[in-house]
Formats: C-alpha cells, sequence, structure tokens
C-alpha cells in the first residue's frame, strides 16, 4: 500500500471514530437526561403519598434542603428535607428521617408536617422488618401509617405519643410492637425538630440558614 492509500485509509479510520465518539456522547447525553427525568418523576410520586389533603402549588422536589449529619432529626445520617408553597406561602415539609430503633435496623421514613404543625402523612420508604409481622407498616400492606394523619405534638399530649402497650394513643402490630413504637418515637421527634426549628426550615424571618448547618 502506497503512503497516500495509507495516509487517506487513516483519516477515513479518524472520520469515523470522531463520528461514532460523536454518536455515542449524544446519545449519552440524550440517555443521561431521560434517566434525570425518570428518576425526578419518581421522587415526586414517592413523595405524594404523605400530602394527602394538602393545598400546594409549587413542585415537591424544587426547594430541598439537606441537613448535614449530626442534627437533631431522627437518624444518624444526612436528613433531608422537601418544602412545598402555596401562593409562596409555607404549606408542608416533608422529612426523611429513620427510626434507628426498628426491630431488624433503622426503618428509613418519610414525614410529611403542615405549616401548622400537624402530620400530613407518615410512609415507610425502606425497612428490613420481619415479613409478616413488623413489614405491617408498610402502606401497601395496611393502614397502620394513617393513624398518623393530623396529630400533632399538642394532640395527643406528650404521653400519648407511644403505643398503646406503653400506655400511649397508637395502636401496635399484633406479635410486634418494636417497630411501631421507633416509628413512634421518630414521628415526635420529627414533630419536636419542626416545633423548635420552623423558621430554618422554612426561612420565614427572611434570613438565610448559616451555610454550616444547611446545603441546598
Amino acid at each position: 500500500m502506497s503512503d497516500a492509500s495509507m495516509t487517506r485509509s487513516g483519516l477515513t479510520l479518524a472520520a469515523i471514530a470522531a463520528v461514532c465518539t460523536t454518536l455515542v456522547a449524544l446519545t449519552f447525553q440524550l440517555t443521561d437526561e431521560r434517566i434525570d427525568a425518570n428518576r425526578q418523576a419518581w421522587l415526586e410520586q414517592s413523595l405524594q403519598p404523605v400530602l394527602a389533603g394538602v393545598s400546594f402549588d409549587s413542585g415537591i422536589i424544587d426547594s430541598q434542603l439537606t441537613f448535614p449529619s449530626p442534627n437533631a432529626l431522627p437518624g444518624a445520617g444526612d436528613a433531608i428535607i422537601y418544602r412545598v408553597y402555596s401562593a409562596g406561602a409555607p404549606a408542608a415539609a416533608l422529612f426523611v428521617v429513620s427510626a434507628r430503633e426498628g426491630y431488624s435496623g433503622p426503618i428509613k421514613l418519610l414525614v410529611g408536617v403542615d405549616a401548622d404543625g400537624a402530620v400530613t402523612g407518615v410512609h415507610v420508604l425502606e425497612h428490613r422488618e420481619t415479613p409478616g409481622l413488623g413489614d405491617q407498616v408498610e402502606t401497601g400492606k395496611s393502614d397502620w401509617a394513617t393513624q398518623f394523619r393530623g396529630r400533632s405534638l399538642g394532640d395527643p399530649v406528650s404521653a400519648g405519643w407511644a403505643v398503646r402497650r406503653d400506655g400511649g394513643e397508637f395502636d401496635q402490630l399484633t406479635g410486634a410492637t418494636i417497630t411501631p413504637r421507633a416509628i413512634v418515637k421518630a414521628v415526635r421527634e420529627t414533630l419536636e425538630y419542626y416545633a423548635e426549628n420552623r423558621i430554618l426550615v422554612f426561612g420565614v424571618s427572611g434570613d438565610p440558614a448559616p451555610p454550616d448547618e444547611v446545603s441546598r
């Protein structure tokens, strides 16, 4: 093969490689955007169960806060809060927290709290509880979690924030008390945090949160 032919072949191969690289890059970009859109849609859908009865006109994931660990919310890791608004006013805050004292380990929860401090819903996101017993806290398996809706720190009073076996007002599960006990405690602690940090959560004072405490 002559030098000229080798040069032409090399240029052809280089052109083909450039075209392939461009196509791969475009495909990756389009696929990545689609995956991101699907992820956001799934996240929005997964947050909906705790917003029953809440009127809001903002996107659920448009206003997110991450409170780095350690923080005063239930759980050992970073805490994520999603906030929704109605006509620019706070409507509800959705807390992603963990009940650390589950029977088989931490139970990841989504706890919705409206602007006045009442629970809008509780949804179990992740757990390793015993099938047929502790896993009945799942929304899809029982209506156990619905008993939290509308409850607040004053309803019931402090002593009532426990399962009935411990003298409280919340039902336990047949054959499983540890799991409900952990969730009741985590929900109460989330309400206590909100009551003490409403300005930090919603920034209603107009002052920005301290940068060493909150990341957006």
